[in-house]
């Protein structure tokens, strides 16, 4: 009936009158505080792949289970990032906002094929971005903190330092989860050492950018373009809004109908399982990375 995400006050007002043993979370803050309070409640089902609006920590320790659906959204993220760079090279939104205002205005893009696309995260979705962008004809090489060997070789996906992605990548494209490592893993010392012309992409999460520093790159023009799915604060209002060089959507990654159903179906499993389960076994550690 919200139609937007719960304050953590809203939450905790639910959960102390429902009082149920299990609840389905979507975005919205479940702190250390909610769980507190929330005395009976035995998992937390999230539907989803981030867990950075969860307090884990405390669920863990007042024996609460958390559980997340992170296969599901792979597939819609991976395209949606696929569309959005084809957007970037082509200049597709920029144009069709110029014929809307009366300009009929031709201007020559990129091809996608023979670019060097870089990749921070070789997960799950950073994965399918990759042998996508392989199969379109590009060359993609990426970096990540727990690389699989094999996936690499099979893939003949280069693995190098962030510094020299920064340096190479024509596109940079982000699949990282949040930690508070990756706040600002790309900031205005990052961008400043990517190359010039270059195009940002993060369909991840919003804290792992700096926006005020990617506004100075943009307008220095440095950085030719960028595309933005997820923003630190959302709604997302800020200055990023008046560039004609930046695609901006509403965190819509996993958006695909066939997709959100699948999360859906996923997260009522988890949570039936969790409850259906001996209370002493003790609960897997969801699995956050994209």
């Amino acid at each position: 009936p919200y139609r937007r995400k719960l304050t953590e006050d809203e939450v905790l007002d639910l959960l102390l009158e429902i009082k149920p043993v299990g609840m389905i979370a979507g975005l919205e803050p479940v702190t250390a505080r909610v769980l507190q309070r929330a005395k009976g409640l035995r998992i937390i089902s999230r539907c989803g792949i981030g867990l950075d609006n969860v307090d884990v920590n405390a669920a863990g320790s007042l024996g609460i289970a958390v559980t997340n659906t992170p296969d599901a959204p792979t597939e819609a993220v991976a395209e949606l990032t696929i569309g959005l760079i084809f957007n970037l090279l082509r200049r597709i939104s920029f144009l069709d906002r110029e014929i809307r205002r009366g300009n009929w205005t031709k201007e020559t893009g990129s091809l996608l094929r023979g670019k060097q696309v870089g990749i921070i995260g070789l997960g799950r979705i950073g994965k399918r971005v990759a042998e996508t962008l392989l199969a379109l004809g590009a060359k993609v090489a990426g970096t990540d903190i727990y690389p699989d060997y094999e996936w690499l070789q099979e893939k003949q996906v280069s693995l190098v330092s962030l510094e020299e992605l920064l340096k190479e990548s024509e596109v940079l494209c982000l699949h990282v989860s949040y930690t508070g490592s990756s706040e600002y893993l790309i900031g205005k010392r990052e961008m400043e050492a990517m190359r010039e012309g270059a195009y940002l992409v993060n369909t991840s999460r919003g804290e792992v950018i700096d926006h005020d520093a990617l506004y100075s790159m943009l307008t220095s023009g440095h950085l030719a373009g960028a595309a933005l799915d997820v923003f630190d604060h959302e709604p997302y209002t800020g200055r990023l809004t008046r560039l004609d060089s930046v695609i901006l959507t509403p965190h819509i990654g996993s958006y695909a109908k066939e997709t959100r159903l699948e999360m859906e179906v996923q997260a009522v499993e988890n949570l039936l399982n969790a409850l259906n389960a001996d209370r002493d076994d003790a609960p897997e550690k969801p699995d956050s990375r994209t």
